[in-house]
């Protein structure tokens, strides 16, 4: 049977699924003209080397001249008058002409080739910034119940304002922050504070926006608009921490430009000093000025990084961990710091029975079934699943009913012709009314159960308590060893950050070795912790709580059972839910990061010997590409080992 709650949830999770991988038109363009410059490099090649007909090849060079060529002359004029400075967009474009104007238009189109797909790759990843704000607003209804003046009436959210009732049916997510006037509920808090169990709401308690009234029928009073509501805020964190570049996207930004301008200054530098200094032919001076350019063009160091980010993507997906972006990648290499949520990233997000203190396990699962399965709390669905696991067919009672932040009570037959016996089953406040008392080993069981951070449930027969049963958020398999073996991979601090109660937390720490935690937080607490953590530092989670924290972290990681937004927030899904693949992702990460390292060095390296050879007219033209060209082929060599790489 299909409840409210399943039935809104099932909506919810619907409206909030985006295309995770949509092509924008700017994306879609880039790639378009990727394969054609690609196309017309390809015939021209083949028709110079096989058919030789000048037609077709320069047909061939002028496709791919114009379809490289465009884009990146855009954006180097954009560079050029608007933000006033020299790139490397407007250095490959004017290399590429140089190359054609001395006969090796092939070279030059081979150049914007690669840059062309540099840039359509690094594009690739541009807009999850809006996906993930446009699936976290998704989370607010269209609009709610509100009586106002003495009249109930349906408001867009826009229109609800201070002090409106909100009328609030089981199932329903709240809409606007509020607080409790009337009757009593549970509120699934988890899509804002994390928190793994339902909170019990009574008059005066505040309710938040974003959350999901369970099972009680409540009117509460409105606190802010919805615009000033809770997950306005998280809406507005999640923008405020998206904003921030990378490191790699600086460190890119600061040399890109210096470089473009000093090659693009010593062009006609080389051709002056050449002609009038050494007084060469003007033709010579030509051409060795632009053997100089094609031989410092960036072609090998613009593919070093792409060449090996790329491969190491790929034997990371093959893993089951997908970066975003080459960025990504890079700072997980650089991580010192990973940060856990708890619910649904170390646990399961799943309630089971953990354990139960009585004489007869069985039975008291079979009345504790047939008692809880009149409820739709999340305790509840735990103690008959537990049931059905273990074969304990319910026991049939009548007249149950649910008494609100307390329990469940019911009657069954006594075995005695005629006679009922009361039976429930909630938590200390309905013990003390029923007038039951514990036992010691019974006493003794609670508190070990709430040590360890469980939920309890009291079973009792009248005044007699038959069993103590506790109730748990299970961890993912394998959980421990995965914190170990990232500790093994060299990311020595690791810290656990929740929303959940603080005897949880700590239990959860010690089951799974974390030696630090910090409990009890909202998303902006998140937030503050992480600023004082040491950095670089990651953040792995789930939910939708966890999105301002896994966007202002040097690197998020989701895992892909969470929701959509903190998906589409993170840098780095575990597309297995296996965390323990995250270890394997940081030596790979570590070990394109080396590689990379060294293929700039060579590149450059490269670039420092040939150029000034080729200025001294010691290295031809010819000679000068199959050093520049094979420089390439290096690189790309380099990176692409990386793909036989398992995690």
């Amino acid at each position: 049977m299909t409840t409210p709650h399943s039935a809104t949830s099932t909506r919810l999770a619907t409206a909030t699924r985006q295309p995770r991988f949509n092509l924008s038109p700017e994306l879609r363009f880039a790639i378009v003209m990727t394969g054609l410059t690609l196309l017309g490099l390809l015939v021209g090649a083949a028709d110079q080397s096989l058919i030789n007909n000048s037609f077709v090849m320069w047909a061939g060079y002028l496709v791919a001249y114009l379809a490289g060529g465009i884009p990146a002359g855009r954006e180097a004029l954009r560079s050029l008058f608007v933000e006033r400075k020299l790139d490397v967009d407007l250095l490959m474009v004017v290399a590429a002409l140089g190359a054609a104007s001395i006969g090796q238009a092939a070279d030059g189109a081979i150049l914007l080739f690669l840059f062309s797909l540099s840039n359509t790759l690094q594009d690739w990843a541009m807009g999850r910034t809006k996906h993930a704000i446009s699936a976290l607003m998704d989370l607010n209804p269209a609009g709610a119940t509100v009586r106002r003046d003495g009249r109930e009436r349906w408001c867009e959210l826009g229109e609800i304002q201070i002090g409106d009732v909100l009328v609030l049916k089981p199932g329903e997510r709240i809409a606007a922050d509020a607080r409790v006037t009337l009757g009593q509920t549970a509120v699934d808090e988890s899509p804002i504070t994390g928190e793994s169990l339902p909170i019990d709401k009574a008059v005066g308690a505040e309710l938040a926006s974003g959350t999901v009234n369970l099972n009680g029928s409540v009117e509460a009073e409105v606190l802010r608009p919805a615009g000033d509501s809770t997950l306005a805020r998280l809406v507005a964190l999640m923008e405020q921490a998206q904003t921030a570049k990378s490191r790699t996207e600086t460190v890119t930004e600061r040399w890109k430009s210096p470089y473009a301008t000093a090659v693009l200054v010593l062009v006609p530098l080389v051709f002056v000093l050449l002609r009038y200094g050494f007084k060469l032919s003007v033709d010579d001076s030509w051409y060795r000025a632009m053997t100089f350019m094609v031989v410092a063009s960036p072609c090998a160091v613009v593919i070093s990084t792409p060449a090996v980010m790329l491969s190491a993507m790929a034997a990371a997906a093959r893993g089951g961990v997908l970066f975003k972006s080459s960025a990504a990648l890079d700072a997980l290499a650089r991580v010192k710091t990973v940060a856990f949520d708890k619910t649904g990233t170390l646990t399961q997000a799943r309630m089971t029975v953990a354990r139960v203190v009585a004489d007869d396990e069985l039975g008291v699962l079979a009345l504790a079934a047939g008692l809880e399965r009149h409820s739709e709390h999340p305790i509840a669905q735990a103690v008959v699943t537990a049931a059905r696991a273990r074969s304990a067919a319910p026991i049939p009672v009548r007249n149950a009913q649910a008494i609100p932040g307390m329990g469940i009570e019911a009657e069954v037959d006594s075995g005695e012709r005629g006679s009922v016996e009361r039976v429930w089953a909630g938590n200390l406040r309905l013990m003390e009314r029923e007038g039951a008392r514990l036992t010691p080993v019974q006493d003794t069981a609670l508190r070990e159960l709430n040590a360890a951070g469980s939920s309890t449930v009291i079973v009792g027969r009248g005044q007699r308590v038959v069993a103590v049963m506790g109730v748990s958020d299970t961890l993912r398999p394998g959980i421990a060893d995965a914190i170990a073996g990232l500790r093994k991979a060299g990311v020595a601090h690791q810290v656990m950050l929740t929303g959940d109660r603080a005897e949880v937390a700590r239990a959860v720490a010690h089951e799974t070795g974390l030696s630090e935690y910090r409990a009890e937080l909202l998303p902006e607490d998140k937030l503050r912790i992480m600023s004082e953590l040491p950095g670089p530092l990651a953040m792995v989670g789930d939910g939708v709580n966890d999105a301002p924290a896994l966007a202002r972290a040097d690197l998020g990681i989701a895992v892909a059972s969470g929701t959509d937004v903190a998906i589409e927030s993170a840098d780095v899904v575990l597309m297995k839910n296996d965390l323990g693949k995250l270890a394997g992702a940081v030596r790979l990460a570590r070990d394109a990061r080396r590689t990379v390292f060294m293929n700039l060095a060579f590149a450059f390296g490269v670039i420092l010997i040939i150029a000034p050879l080729a200025v001294a007219g010691h290295i031809p033209l010819p000679l000068g590409v199959v050093a520049h060209e094979g420089g390439t082929v290096f690189v790309v060599f380099m990176g692409l080992r990386l793909l036989g790489h398992r995690l």
